[in-house]
């Protein structure tokens, strides 16, 4: 309507600079407070000029569907990239498995992008092949991001739909969403990883303690700098200095590893490790155990009080409808897996476990609902 209709009054020209705050998106706060990210026109337009560099000129335009709301950093950069690579998009508001279904088949859905619940809704909600006979034949690549999916997860969907690529990633909403990346077939079809280094962009793993720079396959902090990196939280000098060093670099607060081929691994957050008679234990690499199990529907894994130990591994579990494993069970399905300091040392027996819209684990909830059982 501006560009077609007269007015009768002056337009005011606005002048905006690259440096300017375009969006104010709120980071989910799983481990702390929750704290409003601004990112820059300059944050933007990196990340889509790093998008329209590695897409595939050649093929033909694409339907896509979103199922990730748009206040989350991941739902409002596929927005984006829909309007820079021309496809088209269709979006869905309240998750419904069925409403999805229907939606690859009626639109002949290509890409999708998800959250780990929409996938986990996928591979645990019976056979696909039997889901009221729905088409999926057109869909050819599913995003996900906003959490950890688990490997089990991933190979069952595999085995669901063989011919989908699973494209994982790591981002945060201080970097404009992701900074590694899966793209293409070969990069998804390596197990456990969230793909390579997106273009423009710097990243280095260094020691919890020192800030010295780690060779590959050392496990450490991730930090990342360049044009996808955020301006500031809102309002939070304090936190903005805290979350930068000297040189510019991001402290991510995540542990992960960079193998010899440049594919990134998440291990955990930092605040989220538990501390086992000095040593650390990974919550997510028990939680891809458990739920790797046929009895298992969901599970999550947090740091329990314990005199002599510290903290201790213990774990809340959804079990499968009819199902009757008991904790004695669990136990030794973890045992039978892992070093001895990673065992699972408790279990309890929950409904669903507490998440919020992205698909992370609520563990401070469910430290609260453990304490007061104490």
């Amino acid at each position: 309507m501006m560009m077609t209709c007269p007015s009768s009054t002056e337009s005011l020209r606005v002048e905006v600079k690259q440096s300017d705050t375009a969006t104010i998106l709120y980071s989910s706060g799983t481990t702390g407070r929750v704290k409003g990210v601004e990112l820059t026109h300059r944050n933007w337009i990196s990340m889509m000029a790093g998008i329209h560099a590695v897409r595939n000129r050649s093929a033909p335009h694409a339907v896509c569907l979103c199922t990730v709301p748009f206040f989350h950093v991941y739902g409002f950069a596929y927005c984006l990239r829909v309007l820079v690579t021309g496809d088209t998009l269709a979006w869905m508001g309240r998750f419904d498995l069925k409403v999805m279904m229907r939606s690859i088949e009626r639109f002949r859905i290509a890409h999708m992008a998800c959250a780990p619940p929409a996938v986990v809704a996928l591979v645990k909600r019976g056979d696909i092949n039997e889901m009221d006979g729905y088409d999926l034949s057109s869909l050819q690549v599913i995003g996900c991001g906003g959490a950890p999916l688990s490997k089990s997860v991933v190979e069952k969907l595999r085995k669901r739909l063989p011919n989908v690529q699973v494209s994982q990633g790591y981002g945060m909403t201080e970097t404009t969403a992701r900074v590694f990346g899966a793209l293409g077939p070969e990069e998804t079809r390596v197990e456990g990883a969230n793909g390579r280094l997106m273009s423009d962009i710097e990243a280095k793993i260094v020691e919890t303690e020192t800030g010295s720079a780690l060779p590959p396959l050392m496990h450490g902090e991730i930090w990342v700098r360049g044009p996808y990196v955020m301006k500031g939280y809102t309002g939070d000098e304090e936190a903005t200095a805290a979350i930068f060093d000297s040189e510019g670099w991001l402290k991510t607060g995540d542990i992960c590893y960079i193998d010899n081929e440049g594919f990134l691994y998440f291990v955990d957050r930092i605040k989220e490790l538990i501390k086992y008679k000095g040593y650390q234990v990974a919550p997510a690499e028990l939680e891809d155990l458990l739920h790797s199990h046929p009895d298992i529907v969901d599970a999550a894994v947090i740091p329990y009080p314990d005199e002599e130990a510290g903290q201790v591994p213990m774990a809340f579990v959804v079990r499968s409808l009819g199902s009757a494993i008991d904790e004695s069970q669990i136990k030794d399905f973890i045992a039978k897996q892992v070093a001895p300091y990673k065992k699972i040392r408790r279990v309890a027996f929950i409904s669903a476990i507490p998440k919020n819209v992205q698909g992370k684990v609520l563990r401070k909830e469910l430290i609260k609902l453990a304490l007061s059982k104490l």
